[in-house]
């Protein structure tokens, strides 16, 4: 039995979360007592710390530092507790102002601490080095200190980046609001059904290739009858982004992001570049097989997620896709299920649909002295399940990486996919090896490769994408046609020739949240999947000691270079070809698929 609530559904109980853990509610004596803390606490270390850094001993700035990281830890229970109450109903006007008067609150306490990271950057290279050989305990924040000073040659005056700080909420925030309550807002009209968006995105799913165009157009025609409020939000936040770099001297508007990534730009390029060269042997050979499956010679977008005639449609219940994953955990290392198994106890997992709730799925880390949340919007497919040991997967990491204290368990997104990825791995392998018959197999094997391309080609092409827009961008104004041509020009390469492509697909680039919310973000994706494609061969030739060296690294969190996290399994991702050896899985399965038909 769960401790937490459940909803009843077709696929059994699905959990909700219970957030006690972090709040009890809204109006907590806690949370008010944190919140004033956090008020006066923020002003304190600003009266003692501002303008002193550089005369700090080394047993002084420890102290600093430790202060930091608590303050951070209470404003991070805090958003969480707002941020996920209103993921489970974006639509409600209380949590949404709840959530809005947090952040704001938490914005106006913080803005005196904004000197810190500015005055750490201007410390003299050897006088930091100096204290950091003096006391051990510092020196293990020193991966921290590199990210911060990563930024140093990008850093504004301590005035500028104060009223950065202070116009975030009525910035990037509020876009990425309105972006949220926008789409967790639209209806579509499905076959004499009113659905959200989530519900109809599913549809696109279904076996009756009816059912699925008709989706595929009402997406379509809401997506469009919307799309000037999409194009004023890409618009807005693609210019607020580039005045920033602009002031900032940020050489690319990628460079942001590999720099919290602390993944080098050419890594990064190395990995575009090898998916694209294989979008011919990867997703253009696939979907001409699938299209042949499906007695196609050419391929609507509505098809590309079609189930095989072969599947078996049979819904998933939600007990049978916790043991399935459970059980792969298992097999793996018994400690992995272990650190799984409250996830489903507790109340960590909120998997309903329902209506007003956040589309998509997430792990939230909240903060260490708590655990993570995952959110699933779970329909009993077989695609759920791995969504499951997708999020798990993030859970089991983020559980591991909290020992290392809320500044170092952030882990970079080039490798916080990695976990997630690999538990995908485990729970497919453990179903591949229990397929009984040939038909099984491939529909396993088609499943999996399927899932790959919309991890890497996809992603990659989502990638090109927001690199085109923010080009464009740069040059001016985009109306909705010029943002709609740059989607297609992507859509085109990665899917290939077998596909045609409906009146109205130009749109669906509106409901992507990772353009709105984590610009650049997508390629944490397919180099997730590189990785655990490249992890998992070294795992199938590795005896027992592959599990300590893979807990190692989930538990290292963000206190490591991907360089050094690697190493122990000889891996190196700034070698280019270590991307090839990933995709080679892929195309591997696809030569299994393609003999099978030859057989």
């Amino acid at each position: 039995m769960l401790d937490a609530p459940t909803t009843q559904t077709d696929f059994g109980d699905l959990p909700n979360w219970d957030l006690s853990d972090l709040y009890e509610s809204s109006d907590a004596d806690q949370l008010h007592t944190d919140m004033a803390w956090l008020e006066a606490e923020c002003a304190d270390f600003a009266a003692n710390y501002e303008g002193k850094l550089a005369g700090l001993s080394a047993v002084e700035l420890l102290n600093a530092v430790r202060r930091y990281e608590k303050i951070d830890m209470i404003a991070g229970r805090i958003m969480s507790f707002a941020g996920l109450r209103y993921y489970q109903n974006t639509t409600d006007g209380e949590r949404a102002q709840f959530m809005s008067n947090c952040q704001d609150n938490i914005t106006n306490f913080t803005t005196p601490l904004v000197f810190y990271g500015l005055e750490f950057n201007r410390l003299d290279d050897a006088h930091l080095a100096g204290l950091l050989a003096q006391n051990a305990d510092l020196a293990r924040y020193k991966p921290v200190f590199d990210r911060m000073r990563a930024m140093k040659p990008y850093q504004l005056s301590d005035e500028l980046e104060k009223f950065l700080h202070d116009q975030s909420v009525v910035g990037a925030a509020a876009w990425n609001r309105l972006f949220d309550e926008t789409i967790a807002g639209l209806e579509f009209e499905i076959e004499g059904e009113t659905v959200n968006i989530e519900s109809a995105l599913n549809l696109l799913t279904d076996p009756n290739g009816a059912k699925r165009e008709a989706a595929s157009r009402e997406l379509a025609r809401v997506f469009d009858k919307n799309i000037r409020t999409f194009a004023r939000i890409h618009n807005t936040l693609a210019k607020e982004k580039s005045v920033e770099d602009k002031w900032r001297g940020m050489e690319t508007p990628q460079t942001g992001r590999h720099l919290s990534n602390h993944v080098e730009p050419e890594v990064v390029e190395a990995l575009r570049d090898a998916v694209v060269a294989a979008y011919p042997k990867l997703s253009h050979r696939y979907y001409a097989l699938k299209a042949k499956w499906l007695g196609l010679e050419k391929m609507q977008t509505w098809d590309r997620n079609a189930p095989l005639p072969q599947d078996d449609l049979t819904p998933v219940n939600w007990e049978t896709a916790q043991r399935t994953v459970m059980e792969a955990y298992a097999d793996f290392d018994p400690r992995m299920a272990d650190l799984a198994e409250p996830f489903f106890t507790k109340g960590w997992i909120d998997a309903a649909v329902k209506a007003g709730k956040a589309p998509g799925a997430f792990a939230h880390p909240t903060v260490t002295d708590a655990h993570p949340y995952v959110m699933l919007n779970y329909l009993g497919k077989p695609r759920d399940v791995m969504t499951l040991a997708h999020e798990l997967g993030h859970g089991v990491h983020q559980v591991l990486a909290a020992e290392q204290g809320e500044l170092l368990s952030s882990t970079p997104l080039t490798l916080a996919e990695t976990a997630s990825v690999f538990g995908e791995m485990l729970t497919f392998r453990k179903l591949l090896d229990a397929a009984k018959t040939q038909a099984e197999r491939k529909t396993l094997l088609a499943g999996k490769v399927e899932d790959m391309i919309n991890t890497v080609v996809r992603q990659i092409a989502f990638y090109d994408f927001e690199c085109k827009l923010h080009a464009a961008r740069a040059e001016g104004e985009l109306t909705p046609d010029d943002i709609n041509a740059l989607w297609m020009s992507v859509q085109a390469a990665s899917l290939g020739p077998v596909f045609e492509f409906q009146d109205g697909y130009e749109t669906f680039w509106a409901y992507i949240p990772h353009f709105v919310h984590s610009p650049f973000y997508v390629y944490a994706y397919a180099f997730g999947d590189g990785l655990v494609n490249a992890l998992y061969a070294v795992f199938e030739e590795s005896g027992a000691e592959f599990q300590d060296k893979y807990f190692d690294m989930l538990r290292a969190g963000g206190s490591k270079h991907h360089k050094e996290l690697l190493a122990p399994f000889g891996l190196d991702a700034s070698d280019p070809a270590f991307w090839d050896k990933g995709l080679s899985m892929i195309s591997a399965m696809i030569d299994e698929l393609e003999a099978m038909e030859d057989a």
